[in-house]
């Protein structure tokens, strides 16, 4: 753990409520078309439903596929999400080299299997197409204060996926407190993260604005001190517009506008994409593409 100690944990939560507070007064909505369509390119594109099969991956994959054929001017979502038993499906079908494959993995949601397991099932997935693999952190071991063995499981698994991208998954809504929040962004960036996500949106909560703001700052600092940028995602809940722009502010104000692009920043949403659809070519409220 080479940066991991050199750090301050210590979160004042009032400094992060008058910070929220600040940004949220700058938001401007409606949203301007551009700040639309980067929102959109953005997207991690997620299905994961324990009732996802071949079927309604396959037609997810085709929408996708169809999407600059049907609306011309929108770009590529960043992603597909989807389960690691999936992802064959996913590279068969999925015909825009834009759009990359995810998938979860590492005994998603809850991180509560061997490492053996983790990195077979991970393998596996890369092997069959995956481009980007998003593990949970072990919140129970982090909970005992296990971070060298935490650290050196991310590790491993970062190791094994060489230059596929990394998302490492805090499982913030089940930290006790902002504190412990900002210890995992930082543990998870040195062990090779090359991003840090809220949710899985399978716990009790998803991605909030004060989790998100100090996994920001984290990062912000991490990059002062080490040179590595490391990207950032919100997920778990996100499925409006104004709690889009949200994060979008914060990552705004925080990092700047060098991470405001798919390489640095990304949610993880599925109503989300029909409902900025539905905005920007003025379809209503009840517009759905992505079924």
């Amino acid at each position: 753990m080479k940066y991991f100690s050199e750090f301050q944990y210590k979160v004042e939560e009032q400094f992060i409520i008058d910070l929220l507070q600040l940004i949220r007064s700058e938001i401007k909505l409606p949203a301007d078309k551009n700040v639309l369509m980067l929102l959109f390119s953005i997207l991690d594109l997620t299905s994961l439903s324990e009732k996802d099969n071949a079927e309604n991956i396959g037609r997810l994959c085709e929408q996708v596929n169809l999407l600059n054929e049907s609306y011309p001017e929108t770009p590529a979502p960043a992603a597909i999400c989807i389960y690691p038993e999936l992802v064959h499906i996913t590279r068969a079908k999925l015909n825009n080299p834009l759009v990359n494959i995810a998938a979860v993995g590492g005994g998603f949601p809850s991180s509560q299997t061997f490492l053996e397991v983790k990195l077979k099932e991970i393998e596996i997935a890369i092997n069959n197409g995956a481009e980007e693999i998003d593990i949970v952190i072990p919140v129970g071991k982090f909970l005992l204060g296990l971070y060298e063995e935490i650290f050196e499981e991310i590790s491993h698994i970062k190791e094994l996926m060489g230059s596929n991208h990394l998302k490492v998954i805090l499982e913030t809504g089940s930290l006790p407190d902002l504190t412990e929040v900002r210890k995992a962004s930082f543990l998870a960036m040195d062990a090779g993260a090359d991003f840090i996500k809220t949710s899985t949106g399978k716990a009790g909560s998803g991605a909030s604005p004060d989790s998100f703001a100090v996994m920001c700052l984290a990062i912000k600092e991490y990059y002062e001190k080490t040179g590595k940028k490391v990207g950032i995602k919100p997920a778990g809940g996100i499925s409006d517009l104004e709690t889009a722009m949200e994060y979008y502010s914060i990552v705004k104000h925080i990092l700047g506008d060098e991470w405001l692009n798919p390489e640095k920043f990304r949610i993880g949403a599925s109503r989300l994409a029909n409902s900025i659809l539905g905005i920007i070519y003025k379809k209503g409220e009840d517009f759905k593409y992505f079924s």
